[in-house]
């Protein structure tokens, strides 16, 4: 009986560690697979970081050197616009002067001359001074819508680049901290489940020993041969006396 009791404790003991390092084996799995988990989100995270600081600085960069040409541009087209307005004010003047001259000579001379318009000396012509100072003049004036324009597009790209990586990084985060806490109570279970283990463990290597014992005992064939031999011997003395009972009262 107690044999029988003891081979069910050890094949009950026997499926619980099993089951606990089964249990154990999938724990340090899961663990391993967080912390590989972490490690990219982190990876990921820093490389987020990097990227919005280098953006940063690279926008800086590129909004100075827009606001300097679009000042620039403004100035210029100033420029400009002030020499068209001296030039057309000199070509003016000149024009009057020499009609004026014209006038005087003709009267002199006693030859009336008519004159259709005013001398305009290079100012006049359509690759004249003017001409060439009112195609800078729109250049630059081109100059600063375009860079206005790219300023603005870069400005829209760069903002709209920090938005989704402050949502992508703060998303990454969470994660972090979701698999980091994951992690922590996997890790406890682990401990707990190594304990039972070990608990587990000791009690089916004790019901394995004394598995050992009751074998020994209620299996030996010496052991049962001799019981045999004195049952067989108390057998034959009962059958004996029973016979000199039998002899006596014949008698």
């Amino acid at each position: 009986m107690q044999l029988v009791e003891n081979t069910a404790t050890r094949e009950e003991k026997t499926d619980g560690v099993d089951t606990l390092k089964t249990e154990i084996d999938q724990l340090q799995a899961a663990l391993a697979k967080l912390s590989d988990e972490t490690a990219t989100l982190s990876t990921e995270i820093s490389e987020l970081h990097t990227a919005m600081k280098s953006a940063t600085e690279l926008r800086a960069e590129e909004a100075k050197k827009n606001a300097a040409t679009i000042k620039d541009s403004k100035q210029a087209q100033a420029a400009v616009a002030q020499a068209l307005s001296v030039l057309s004010g000199f070509y003016e003047k000149a024009g009057e002067a020499t009609a004026f001259v014209q006038r005087s000579a003709s009267s002199r001379a006693g030859q009336p001359q008519v004159f259709d318009e005013a001398y305009n000396g290079m100012g006049g012509e359509s690759g004249g001074v003017i001409g060439m100072m009112q195609v800078i003049e729109s250049d630059f004036a081109r100059l600063e819508a375009e860079t206005t324009a790219d300023e603005a597009k870069a400005k829209q790209e760069y903002n709209e680049f920090m938005e989704d990586s402050k949502v992508d990084k703060a998303s990454k985060a969470a994660a972090v901290q979701h698999k980091t806490q994951k992690k922590a109570t996997k890790n406890q279970d682990l401990i707990t489940a190594e304990a039972d283990m070990l608990g587990t463990q000791k009690e089916l290597d004790a019901a394995t020993a004394t598995f050992g014992k009751l074998k020994a005992t209620c299996l030996d064939p010496g052991a049962s041969f001799k019981e045999r031999q004195a049952q067989r011997a108390e057998e034959l003395k009962e059958l004996q006396q029973a016979l000199d009972m039998l002899t006596s009262v014949n008698r």
